[in-house]
């Protein structure tokens, strides 16, 4: 075998092997291994991993060495007996105590997203989600079925997104100076996360967080909301029923669920509501315009088939759907992270 060849099948074997991975990471978030290792005093040995986490200790061993491969936890030897703790990348974004910890999101993917995707084939055949095959749930209203009429679900998902904004938040937040709008509106918004950052950053603005009934129920019982008096909820459907009046509507990771047809239908109800001068933000991962990438964005679009309606877009297709609705003043910066920011005026 050439070169060449050796380095092509290593990477057809990397890509093939992809899934077990992602498995490793979630059955660790799973199993409550980081969180354990947080806790301790100092690193542990594989028996100790295995009583505090309820597993087996000789399968623990293959999980954690796996885990010390993939840089998720650090090894050292002591008397020929391996202890393990957390690298920077677990503290920070796997264990829950963090702020920043990505738990949820992880625990969502692997108990639903993951399971999305082995139908991708089929997805790609007819060009639709596959919650009805995967779960069977019919996906004719769209949030019922990512919700799976289950309160854990949707209690996971709206954990998942805080998460994202933990991380996110401040960099599409100040991609532009939003001071210049003290009355904002924070469509699907959820438990509220993305606007406790932006009164964080904004200290002046009111912020509405507008979301359908069921959502802002489950925030109310099941997550801690933001106790800010600048900070307020409303119940609705963005489709249906009256918007909050705004000088800016925030649509956060919104627009990528839907087709366009509504996405144009949802951009004309937020322009007949936005003050004069007001403005829309919009918070999407953008493609390139030659749609080449980046790799990441591409299969979050080809997330959107399995699990929504929508698809991951170029900046000039927002510009398109902005303009349609009558928005002007187009511009977008790319943050250099995963989620970019889209500013348009009324």
């Amino acid at each position: 075998m050439s070169s060449s060849e050796d380095h092509c099948y290593r990477l057809l074997t990397d890509y093939a092997n992809g899934f077990m991975v992602s498995q490793v990471l979630f059955a660790a978030c799973e199993l409550g291994v980081f969180d354990l290792l947080a806790e301790a005093p100092g690193p542990l040995a594989v028996a100790a991993v295995a009583a505090g986490v309820g597993a087996s200790s000789h399968a623990m061993e293959r999980l954690l060495d796996a885990c010390v491969s993939l840089k998720l936890l650090e090894v050292e030897m002591r008397g020929g007996q391996a202890f393990y703790g957390n690298t920077e990348m677990s503290r920070v974004y796997l264990s829950r105590v963090s702020p920043t910890s990505q738990c949820s999101m992880l625990l969502y993917m692997a108990r639903t997203t993951y399971h999305c995707w082995g139908h991708l084939a089929q997805a790609v055949r007819e060009g639709k989600n596959q919650y009805l095959r995967t779960f069977g749930v019919p996906a004719e209203e769209l949030f019922t079925a990512i919700y799976r009429r289950s309160e854990g679900e949707r209690v996971q998902f709206m954990q998942a997104l805080r998460e994202v904004w933990s991380v996110h938040g401040r960099s599409v937040l100040t991609a532009f100076d939003l001071s210049l709008f003290p009355l904002v509106c924070d469509l699907g918004g959820g438990a509220g996360a993305l606007a406790k950052q932006c009164l964080c950053l904004y200290p002046g603005c009111h912020i509405t967080v507008f979301d359908l009934p069921e959502v802002v129920r489950t925030a109310e019982e099941h997550l801690s909301l933001p106790e800010e008096e600048q900070i307020g909820f409303q119940e609705g459907d963005f489709f249906k029923d009256r918007l909050p009046e705004a000088d800016l509507y925030i649509l956060a990771r919104i627009l990528h669920d839907w087709a366009d047809g509504k996405c144009s239908q949802l951009l004309e109800r937020v322009y007949q509501s936005c003050k004069p001068g007001g403005g829309i933000l919009v918070i999407e991962s953008l493609l390139d315009e030659d749609r080449r990438g980046p790799l990441l964005t591409q299969l979050y679009s080809l997330n959107m088939l399995v699990q929504t309606e929508g698809q991951e877009r170029t900046p000039s297709h927002y510009h398109e759907l902005l303009s349609s609705a009558g928005f002007r003043d187009f511009q977008f910066k790319k943050t250099g992270v995963i989620y970019d920011a889209i500013l348009a005026r009324k």
